[in-house]
């Protein structure tokens, strides 16, 4: 999550996050908190240039994991920040479960096309020999019955 979405979720100005973030550097190591690059930043907010002076931002903003976002609720103490961690916790828990059944389907869908692959296969050998069968090579048969001679 971003460092201003957090900040708007916390009640606390993007600054005020980012200023505990910094009073705590043991608390926040690379996997928990990143700096996103220009680019990346540049999906984000799509060409929103600061003009100094005017507001905005002047700098690339913070990405948190969601061991980010847990630590932030012990850097940020305040009755709001615990409620808010926990239903951000609670939503990564779901997240997390959507994810796994997600994928837990694709490796059964993976598994039924398999068994129709082999199924099909099978399917077209029968019909090879149905349509064999049904039509016999000319000139290989012989007569049955009686026929007098003349």
């Amino acid at each position: 999550m971003l460092d201003a979405d957090l900040a708007a979720l916390y009640g606390v100005t993007t600054g005020a996050l980012n200023l505990a973030t910094r009073r705590n550097p043991g608390r926040f190591p690379a996997d928990f908190m990143f700096r996103l690059t220009r680019e990346e930043a540049g999906l984000i907010f799509q060409i929103e240039i600061s003009k100094i002076g005017r507001g905005g931002r002047r700098f690339q903003p913070y990405a948190f994991t969601e061991q980010g976002v847990a630590m932030l609720s012990s850097v940020l103490r305040s009755e709001r920040a615990v409620a808010v961690n926990i239903l951000i916790m609670r939503t990564f828990v779901q997240l997390r479960r959507a994810v796994g059944e997600t994928t837990e389907l694709g490796h059964r869908m993976d598994g039924i096309e398999r068994r129709i692959d082999v199924h099909g296969k099978m399917l077209d050998q029968i019909l090879e020999a149905l349509r064999a069968l049904e039509s016999p090579p000319p000139g290989a048969r012989k007569e049955i019955g009686f026929r007098p001679k003349t």
